[in-house]
């Protein structure tokens, strides 16, 4: 049991990893494409703050993920090792998914991959009771269509919101002016990032511990007091939200160039107004959503920014063929992660049955 345990958490922190890797892009991309800084200076940048957002949320996504998705009753997903093969399953599809989709230079929602594996394995086992329904699935499949949206909507009006406020002044004044705003936006949306994304795994790592008979060690210690002056709800141990914020940021500091690229560049042209714009109007959007407690991917929300300041210029300000490549690319998360990590979890336990032990 315990080596099972050991080897989910394993995982989980490789999916981490990669999520950071594939989720670089949204942290840095327009600070690279506005050349605000070099692409080694964003990455440091992004990822001390994807980590100090360990310091600065609770856990409300955390709660989420470890609670809200899939029914771990004995009476319908069986016995412990049978949730941890569920589980691991789940992981394994979404780090697949996620690892190819960024070699590839695909941005996608690793939130939706890990949720959709989680689910199709918990499927695979025990059919459609395996979902705790309704859960937290209608305000995730919500956010899965209005979190882009309200991304694009903010980008949009701050974009106009800042032409307007500085339509007097020069373009040099606005340009070197934005060009320091940037850095504090980046690390909203690093700190928005960490406080979403970095949540996930965190939850995987409390439902195995739990399943596996380990809870106690999930027991939250000490939180910083603002939590409670917040009313925040920190409910994990502090050494799986510093392990889970650490290697996310670890993730981020190697970067997933191609994404970057494809993120920065290929939507729309930015100039360092327009990064600022897209960043804070996407940091506002996964900060509301990480304090409801809704895992939301940061992915869909960046992009949807950056649509909305190119939008501010024309239509034919932004570049639709790569937004239907990225569209096409979180399309096909949700079904194919949910495949492949049911299949996974058929051949596994399959075979563990054969040898006896999957009981």
């Amino acid at each position: 049991m315990l080596t099972l345990v050991l080897i989910i958490v394993a995982i989980a922190l490789i999916f981490d990893f990669f999520n950071g890797f594939n989720d670089a892009a949204n942290s840095i991309a327009t600070i690279v494409s506005t050349r605000v800084l070099t692409p080694l200076q964003a990455v440091v940048w992004a990822a001390f703050w994807n980590f100090a957002a360990a310091f600065l949320f609770g856990t409300a996504v955390a709660n989420t993920i470890s609670g809200d998705l899939v029914n771990l009753d004995p009476a319908v997903m069986g016995t412990p090792y049978q949730q941890l093969f569920v589980i691991l399953a789940g992981l394994i599809g979404a780090t697949a998914w996620t690892a190819a989709t960024s070699f590839m230079g695909l941005p996608i929602s690793v939130s939706h991959a890990l949720i959709s594996g989680y689910g199709g394995a918990a499927i695979a086992r025990a059919g459609i009771d395996g979902l705790q329904l309704p859960g937290a699935w209608p305000k995730i499949i919500l956010f899965l269509f209005i979190s882009p949206l309200i991304g694009m909507f903010f980008g949009s009006l701050m974009m106009t919101a800042v032409a307007w406020i500085f339509r007097r002044s020069t373009p040099h004044r606005v340009d070197k002016a934005f060009r320091r705003m940037q850095l504090l936006s980046a690390a909203a949306f690093s700190i928005s990032h960490g406080s979403n994304d970095a949540q996930k795994t965190m939850g995987i790592i409390v439902v195995a511990l739990t399943a596996g008979g380990y809870g106690r060690l999930t027991e939250a210690e000490w939180a910083p007091p603002w939590f409670h002056w917040l009313g925040m709800d920190h409910s994990v141990a502090w050494w799986i939200v510093l392990l889970c914020y650490a290697i996310i940021a670890l993730g981020t500091m190697m970067g997933g160039w191609r994404v970057i690229r494809t993120m920065g560049s290929k939507i729309t042209r930015l100039q360092p107004v327009g990064g600022f714009c897209a960043e804070t109007g996407g940091a506002a959007t996964v900060i509301g959503a990480s304090l409801m407690g809704v895992p939301v991917s940061t992915t869909h929300v960046i992009t949807g920014s950056i649509l909305g300041v190119g939008m501010t210029r024309g239509w034919k300000a932004v570049n639709w063929s790569s937004g239907r490549r990225i569209v096409a690319a979180w399309i096909f998360t949700l079904p194919c992660t949910a495949f492949i990590s049911a299949i996974i979890y058929i051949v596994v336990h399959g075979l563990l049955d054969l040898l006896g032990v999957a009981n």
